[in-house]
């Protein structure tokens, strides 16, 4: 019986040690970079600088900021790095937002344009390796083909700015389970036509993050989808605990706000004003100063979006006692 037991034992630690090493081996689902070089034309600069500074807001996470102001605004050189982020931020490990400027040594200047929109919606580094999904890709994927490209041609005209930040490096399990979370496009993308539509509303919705980041989690950090954007994700910090509000269209939520004051809430940080001195500890997650660039009509279509979905009964305590 002993016999037995121990060469099971044993057939349970070599099945363990194989699978081990094929994790360690293993690279994330990839497809070879498009090989296109995309043309830097002045409407597509432009849309691309609209979508990275007010609506995917690359340049929050991929920069200093400054914590003492509401709204954390950017400091130094946009694009060149953000600050690294550890486990007093919730994360497994070191997590280091890298420099998405133009350098050819610390940047995306070697990098070539299909390579960048790879990374972009497809979460793999020119390498091939997995890039931690704090970078929102499995949102960015819902880019449209030209949005992406528009993107690209933007941080192709960032400042150049020579400045290497820390290296990600997270811990194991979680190192081999973002492994798994890249994953190819299979075709074409594309966006709906532009308006004030709940379609549109849907895409900058997703692109922008809100699903994300107001869709409570379980214990797995998977999605509860019956309390899709109703809050209490959960984001935390050395400054505390924060979880996002209820925005469906419930009393719990948003449902007595108007289009106006839906918008009014995001134009408000334009002025310069609200970027009042706060501790930290009162500051927002919420990139507040990155969104008050959108237009009123994108804003709009988003609201016209948030009142087609379930209202859900959630009452969030957004910054809960202690």
């Amino acid at each position: 019986m002993k016999k037995y037991l121990l060469a099971g034992i044993t057939g349970l630690a070599l099945l363990a040690c194989i699978l081990l090493l094929y994790m360690a081996l293993k690279r994330p689902e990839s497809r070879a970079p498009v090989a296109e070089s995309i043309e830097l034309t002045d409407s597509r600069t432009k849309r691309g600088e609209y979508l990275v500074k007010h609506v995917t807001a690359c340049l929050g996470c991929h920069s200093k900021r400054d914590w003492n102001l509401y709204g954390a605004p950017i400091v130094g050189h946009p694009g060149a790095g953000g600050s690294c982020l550890s486990k007093k931020w919730g994360m497994p490990g070191l997590v280091c937002p890298p420099n998405i400027t133009p350098d050819k040594s610390t940047g995306l200047g070697s990098w070539t344009d299909g390579e960048i929109m790879r990374a972009i919606r497809e979460g793999v580094d020119r390498h091939g390796e997995a890039l931690f999904p704090l970078m929102p890709y499995t949102a960015y994927r819902h880019l449209s083909d030209e949005d992406t490209r528009a993107i690209t041609a933007y941080l192709r005209t960032l400042k150049r700015r020579a400045g290497e930040v820390g290296k990600t490096d997270v811990d194991f399990p979680v190192s081999f389970f973002i492994k798994l979370v890249p994953q190819p496009l299979t075709g074409p993308v594309k966006a709906p036509p532009r308006g004030e539509t709940a379609a549109y509303g849907e895409y900058l919705a997703t692109v922008a993050g809100c699903d994300a980041c107001h869709t409570p989690t379980d214990d797995q950090k998977n999605p509860i989808l019956d309390k899709r954007f109703a809050g209490g994700y959960e984001f935390r910090s050395p400054f505390g605990l924060v979880r996002s509000p209820n925005i469906t269209p419930h009393e719990t939520g948003i449902k007595s706000w108007s289009k106006a004051t839906f918008i009014q809430r995001f134009h408000a940080f334009k002025d310069k004003k609200a970027r009042v001195e706060v501790h930290p500890g009162k500051n927002t997650p919420m990139p507040w100063l990155e969104y008050a660039g959108m237009t009123a009509e994108d804003l709009g279509a988003i609201y016209t979006y948030l009142r087609t979905l379930p209202a859900v009964e959630h009452r969030v305590e957004v910054r809960p006692p202690g």
